[in-house]
């Protein structure tokens, strides 16, 4: 065989292992396999960690979603630290044969994702209901817990929307759910959304299960109204927010809340460039660097 064939027999073998290389790196950081873990209850929650690091994210979503809103932030946050996503039971791919969707039984999900996986250095984010779920989860981990990040969950307008009022949507979910929830979803997002975004949330809320769809939301509006004053306060040294700001003319309704001006409920979807710098901060605030 000739020289110079050898030559670029070898040049090319190099190359081709520096690009599988490359590929194996890329993998490992925007890539995660789903396991599972069984619930406190049995419930078979499907969850996934990528990256690597001492301190842990843990992200929770919320009502109706499932872990795919936090892909962004997956592939963003693996290059520095290790993150866990889930599908909380009954959302995405967990199974479940629970009757009673509590914010404190679906911590529980959490904290049997975690026990799984160990560690010492946790932050948990949560988005909407995924909000009052961390915190219950907090409580159930303890010092373990160094940072909570509530994700449009807390001191937002609706917080200040009486119980009763809120109990009327679900009156009106029990009679013509479709159309309830599509007003819902449409009035989570600016004016000037992705269409083709907001009919994808659309689409995917509706297929969730509507009896889990409606007891989690009725269970989350009663933690708001009796939980809630009483465990901001207790969390108030570790707990932060990150708030979507459609208008752009909001004002923070709290010191600890960051606000992203053009995002409605969706904040890390909508904005993930400006969410997960914001998230960065937040966590350089608990010590990490």
């Amino acid at each position: 065989m000739k020289k110079s064939k050898i030559i670029a027999i070898c040049w090319g073998a190099a190359i081709l292992c520096l690009l599988v290389s490359a590929c194996a790196i890329n993998t490992s950081i925007s890539q995660h396999k789903e396991v599972f873990v069984e619930s406190d209850d049995g419930s078979r929650i499907a969850y996934g960690v990528s990256g690597q690091g001492k301190t842990t994210l843990l992200f929770v979503h919320g009502w109706l979603g499932d872990h795919n809103i936090w892909q962004p932030q997956i592939d963003y946050f693996s290059k520095n630290y290790r993150v866990i996503w889930l599908d909380l039971a009954g959302h995405g791919n967990s199974e479940t044969g629970r009757q009673n969707f509590s914010m404190p039984a679906f911590a529980r999900d959490v904290t049997s994702v975690f026990d799984r996986v160990g560690g010492e250095r946790l932050i948990l984010v949560g988005h909407s209901m995924g909000g009052p779920i961390v915190i219950e989860a907090a409580e159930l981990l303890g010092k373990k817990v160094i940072g909570i990040v509530g994700v449009d969950a807390f001191y937002t307008p609706l917080a200040s929307v009486p119980e009763e009022i809120k109990m009327m949507f679900i009156k009106k979910l029990r009679t013509d759910y479709p159309t309830a929830l599509s007003e819902t979803v449409t009035s989570m997002f600016t004016r000037n959304a992705d269409p083709e975004l907001v009919a994808l949330t659309y689409k995917k809320m509706l297929a969730a299960d509507q009896k889990m769809g409606i007891s989690s939301l009725h269970e989350c509006i009663k933690w708001n109204s009796r939980t809630e004053p009483l465990a901001l306060k207790k969390f108030s040294s570790k707990l932060y927010n990150i708030n979507g700001a459609p208008t752009g003319s909001e004002k923070r309704m709290h010191e600890s809340v960051v606000l992203i001006p053009g995002a409605g409920h969706f904040v890390s979807q909508v904005k993930p460039d400006e969410f997960n710098a914001a998230l960065e901060r937040i966590i350089e605030n608990f010590g990490i660097h």
